[in-house]
């Protein structure tokens, strides 16, 4: 099997390339890329004209949840890559808090074996950092890693008794293995819905302060260091956990961020009239802070965007804001959440793709996320101009409670391989 896509906009973040060409692929690997061609690249089965469209490294999300094993209802390992792939996201790390929760080898290794079977996209297995994701007792992390765990994990709960956090980051330091953690203090946040402040208490709602995120993350950062263990802080969300970042990273903590999309995207005046939808955790900031986000992902401060994939179903939601769960489907509005922010200014095409391509890829060690001869040919062809429509009913998440509905997006997907195999065409 060979492909040659030719007069696309080559867009690859890990080398700085932007002009027209093309490439040709071959058993599924990116074989020859030749910048400035007006033709197909070499003698291939199959070619396509990609007529200008912007040709990418598909996407990686390193945060996804699923409701599979358990909670199939929610959403399944099948469904969430079909919205995946949609969103031009072609490999993404599962988060372990299903039911059963994903603690130990043979959990790990349903994950890769369902995948293989059903899901159109590459999907990698997160372990547990604990039992049952309870902050007790350290899971099988060592085992876990040797079945393809890419990294570990206690999904949104933060770990409570640090000794057991402690434990857990040096066991992981020995093995080369990735913590990931939701920097929060469980006590401060306490039964907060949305950001803590004035519009919070004009709308009723208990707030959570930032103050929560800079706390755990102080600890968490602490410990990494004390441990030598490489840490990424998940879903920052104000400039000051980036500061405690920088400060760690200079005494040679190994530290890296991801953000949440909608939170760039999204601020505090977006919950409105109680929309559930809009309830996430952590929850959207105020204007300046998520502007601050904007400058800090340009500057580099920020290494990761993640989609923060969470559905939830209809019955979860559409309920009183202080009931409703916490979540938003996120696999389909990434990309152009990013592109918004492109073009109102503050980032390039390649400033937008890098965090979502090539620097998670090196986070945790993956081949794809870019454009280079040998790599797997995961790529996505898409017109950033494009207008659409956000509309739930059109999205193809099993759970649809995504804060976009109803929102007019700019820029989207048209076609997704994986592995040089067409997987989604619009």
């Amino acid at each position: 099997m060979s492909l040659s896509i030719f007069n696309a906009r080559l867009l690859d973040p890990a080398s700085g390339l932007d002009e027209i060409g093309g490439i040709l692929i071959e058993d599924g690997f990116i074989t020859a890329i030749s910048p400035g061609a007006t033709g197909a690249v070499g003698n291939a089965n199959e070619v396509i004209d990609a007529g200008g469209l912007c040709l990418a490294p598909g996407l990686i999300d390193l945060r996804v949840k699923t409701g599979e094993p358990g909670d199939e209802q929610k959403e399944t390992l099948a469904t969430a890559s079909r919205a995946a792939v949609a969103g031009g996201v072609t490999s993404l790390v599962v988060m372990p808090d299903t039911k059963p929760v994903v603690d130990d080898v043979a959990l790990v290794r349903y994950i890769s074996d369902r995948a293989k079977v059903s899901a159109k996209a590459r999907i990698y297995a997160a372990g547990a950092l604990t039992v049952g994701l309870e902050g007790h007792a350290m899971a099988e992390i060592g085992m876990m890693a040797d079945a393809g765990a890419v990294l570990f994990t206690n999904g949104d709960a933060p770990i409570s008794n640090p000794s057991i956090l402690k434990r857990a980051m040096t066991y992981a330091a020995s093995r080369g293995a990735i913590v990931m953690s939701r920097p929060d203090d469980s006590a401060l946040k306490g039964s907060g819905v949305m950001n803590a402040g004035a519009f919070a208490a004009r709308k009723g709602l208990a707030g959570i302060p930032k103050e929560a995120e800079w706390i755990g993350a102080a600890r968490d950062l602490m410990l990494a260091e004390a441990t030598g263990c490489t840490l990424i802080l998940d879903q920052v969300s104000t400039p000051r956990t980036l500061e405690l970042v920088s400060d760690s990273r200079a005494r040679g903590a190994n530290v890296f961020t991801t953000i949440a999309a909608h939170s760039l995207f999204f601020n505090e005046i977006d919950v409105g009239d109680y929309l559930t939808y809009c309830k996430v955790n952590p929850p959207f900031r105020d204007e300046d802070t998520r502007q601050a986000m904007i400058a800090a992902l340009k500057a580099g401060e920020i290494d990761s965007v993640v989609s923060a994939h969470d559905p939830q179903p209809p019955e979860e939601k559409r309920l009183p804001f202080g009931e409703a769960s916490f979540g938003a489907a996120g696999l389909e509005t990434t990309l152009s959440a990013l592109l918004s922010l492109v073009h109102d200014g503050p980032l390039t095409l390649l400033e937008a793709l890098a965090p979502i391509t090539s620097k998670p890829a090196d986070m945790i060690g993956l081949p794809e996320g870019r454009l280079a001869e040998g790599a797997p040919a995961d790529v996505i062809l898409f017109d950033p101009n494009k207008p659409w429509l956000c509309e739930r009913e059109h999205l193809l998440s099993r759970s649809t409670n995504s804060p976009f509905d109803g929102r007019r997006l700019q820029g989207r997907v048209l076609r997704t391989f994986v592995g040089g195999v067409q997987v989604f065409e619009r």
